[in-house]
């Protein structure tokens, strides 16, 4: 249901999962659960969850389906697979993955690049790659906390622990209860912000101006590490230049926070002997994704908290993480074709071979560049997920070809010609190798379900089916044990030892250098200079309130729900029956919205209907509404996946992120008003 690794223990009669347990062997949860790993039981037999394929039967959309054997469903789907390859070129098929799963996002893209498409999308733009390539561009990797190491301070920037990694959030709680100063940047009052020491409430948007704030602070008070700047790092003299832009006066009014706080974080992160940054996945939904981590990283370097005790590590992984060309093939789309991907014109970093969802809908709904007539969706909602939902939908209801790989009747699913239902995590081997701490985890099959195929074997059998048969695994643990080989593991030998901690190790710079060309830390990047990018972060201003939308909509997720997923399941879901949107009370008066309303929400894209939920703990000059809401109880027809759906109200013209084009999906301006419909 994710990949953060907590131990389970699944326990099954007459081949059947009774319940589900936390493992308090785990050297991770240590027994622990979030709600959604407490009923995952519910998702192995949820009457509504999809067995067998299901081929369309009526006009697109009008929800008429007949059930087909796997052998008709693979076959159909390699024939269009082959027919636009041949017809059109394989830039005509498009692959699109949903929220990270680990291996199994490994193999599809295996696929993807067999295919020899260049036209590959994911969620990476906004989720971990703004971080990671950050990291990876000033230090040379992406940093982990070190909370064992009771860091004296700890920036919490926009990550909400509490609802997304509840084990992780157990450190942070434990490393404040032990002493830590934990600072929490978020326009709202997060119980992280509440039990830590002080809260910054940030205009959604700005949190770029603020980095460079303290980054100019810093330097200008000597704040910062001379002896580590000196020996270890390279661009300071340009980085002092460029950070005399945003002086205080000029970043307090931008981020709506005061210079008093401002100045307080600044010296409090800056003097704390260890510290580190939490940072989440808020700050990669903008423009401003890869600069703001960029800032975030520069700051790490600046006060030397990097790779020592208490401070943000280079984590040694038990497992390297699975991108090597040798586990994706990425080595076989040629450079001609790699070139001509719907979002070549973006000049993004050439380690970026992604593109974005916004030039793949584009391209249908236009034919610009190209058209694209073939899709093939694995375990993504795009309806729902990518910005400006009507264009999507648009593409969708329009695209030649479509085949979808989801467990339930979605409203994306509801567009396709055949639908492949995959098998749950429960159901069949696998490793999951956590990006966030260092720990590597077996996932176990524990059952078996007439009918169902795991993703694994449904790629396999697509590519057999294709002619590609001789570039894939016909037995999954041959896969799983290459990606062991490092770990000098088989998937045998792993089942024994259930979990594998990676080495933790300090200073390793000193020996060995920092993974970067210049061996240092680069404050100022020549990469990003060398591919027509700014070389220091610089702030793209984000959208402008008006009188017509006096508020600034920006979103949250829920601990019952993985992005738009899993609201068919009753025990989740009457933990968070509604969609509901957070509005100060001295707001909601100006509107005249009572606790409990149906609210609508407008922006210049569109409307929509969520309950109001008054809180003192949010900006009063922002509201905070659920994201992935859909309701599949009801009919897949558009007014029902419509009327809560944040992405009615998000554009897809941009700006982007210059470097891997992150969209922007907080801080726009919006109204809210008394309802006109119901949920």
């Amino acid at each position: 249901m994710c990949f953060s690794c907590c131990g389970i223990l699944v326990h099954v009669k007459n081949n059947r999962i009774t319940t589900i347990t936390g493992d308090p062997q785990s050297p991770v949860n240590k027994g622990s659960l979030c709600p959604k790993a407490k009923t995952a039981v519910d998702l192995v037999y949820h009457p509504q969850r999809l067995i067998y394929p299901l081929k369309r039967a009526g006009a697109r959309g009008q929800g008429k389906w007949h059930r087909i054997s796997w052998d008709e469903a693979i076959e159909y789907t390699a024939f269009h697979l082959n027919r636009c390859r041949k017809k059109q070129g394989s830039q005509a098929v498009a692959v699109i993955l949903g929220t990270a799963k680990g291996l199994i996002d490994v193999y599809t893209e295996r696929l993807a690049n067999a295919l020899q498409t260049p036209n590959l999308a994911t969620s990476g733009y906004v989720c971990f790659l703004p971080r990671m390539f950050a990291g990876q561009l000033t230090h040379g990797f992406f940093p982990v906390p070190d909370y064992e190491g009771q860091p004296d301070c700890i920036l919490v920037w926009g990550a909400n622990l509490s609802k997304t990694r509840h084990t992780e959030h157990k450190w942070l709680l434990n490393a404040i209860k032990n002493g830590s100063r934990c600072i929490v940047i978020d326009p709202f009052k997060t119980l992280a912000a509440k039990k830590g020491w002080l809260h910054l409430p940030i205009r959604p948007g700005t949190d770029l101006m603020l980095a460079m704030g303290l980054i100019h602070i810093i330097i200008s008070d000597t704040l910062y590490d001379k002896a580590f700047v000196d020996q270890w790092c390279i661009g300071f003299d340009k980085l002092k230049y460029h950070a005399a832009n945003y002086p205080i006066t000029t970043v307090a009014a931008e981020t709506g926070l005061s210079e008093t706080a401002i100045l307080t974080t600044a010296r409090t992160y800056a003097t704390a002997p260890k510290a580190v940054i939490q940072w989440g996945n808020a700050i990669e939904h903008g423009p401003n994704s890869v600069a703001t981590a960029r800032a975030i990283s520069i700051l790490r370097a600046l006060t030397g908290n990097l790779d020592k005790p208490g401070s943000d590590l280079a984590p040694l992984y038990p497992i390297p993480h699975s991108s090597s060309s040798r586990l994706t093939l990425s080595d076989m789309v040629p450079p001609e074709i790699k070139n001509r991907s719907v979002s070549a014109f973006r000049n993004h970093l050439p380690a970026f071979n992604r593109v974005l969802p916004a030039d793949i809908v584009t391209a249908i709904n236009t034919g610009r560049p190209y058209p694209i007539d073939t899709l093939y969706i694995c375990g993504s909602n795009p309806v729902l997920t990518f910005s400006n939902s009507k264009n999507t939908a648009h593409a969708l209801e329009k695209v030649n070809f479509l085949a979808v790989s989801d467990r339930f009747m979605t409203p994306t699913a509801s567009f396709a010609d055949i639908i492949l239902p995959p098998a749950t995590f429960l159901e069949y081997d696998s490793i999951i190798v956590p990006p966030y701490y260092s720990y590597a985890g077996l996932q176990q099959k524990t059952i078996h379900m007439d009918g169902a195929l795991s993703d694994f074997e449904i790629t396999t059998r697509l590519a057999i089916q294709m002619g590609l048969g001789h570039l894939f695994y016909k037995n999954i643990h041959d896969f799983l044990n290459i990606v062991l080989e490092p770990a000098g593991l088989t998937f045998e030998a792993l089942k024994k030892v259930q979990t594998l901690k990676g080495r933790k190790e300090f200073l390793k710079y000193r020996a060995h250098g920092f993974s970067t060309p210049s061996g240092k830390v680069e404050l100022y990047s020549q990469q990003l200079l060398n591919a027509g990018l700014p070389p220091l972060p610089e702030y793209i201003p984000p959208f402008r309130r008006s009188s017509r939308f006096p508020l600034l909509l920006t979103c949250s997720k829920s601990m019952f729900f993985r992005h738009s997923d899993y609201r068919q399941l009753k025990r989740l879901r009457s933990g968070h029956p509604v969609p509901g949107a957070r509005l100060h009370p001295h707001t909601a008066r100006q509107f005249n919205i009572s606790d409990g309303d149906l609210m609508d929400i407008s922006t210049a894209q569109g409307k929509i209907t969520q309950t109001a939920i008054l809180t003192t703990d949010i900006r009063p000059d922002v509201l905070l509404a659920d994201f992935g809401w859909w309701f599949p109880e009801a009919d897949m027809c558009p007014q029902n996946w419509q009327k809560a759906n944040i992405n009615m109200l998000t554009s897809d013209d941009g700006p982007f992120s210059p470097e891997i084009g992150s969209a922007c999906f907080r801080g726009i301006p919006c109204n809210i008003s008394e309802a006109r419909q119901d949920l």
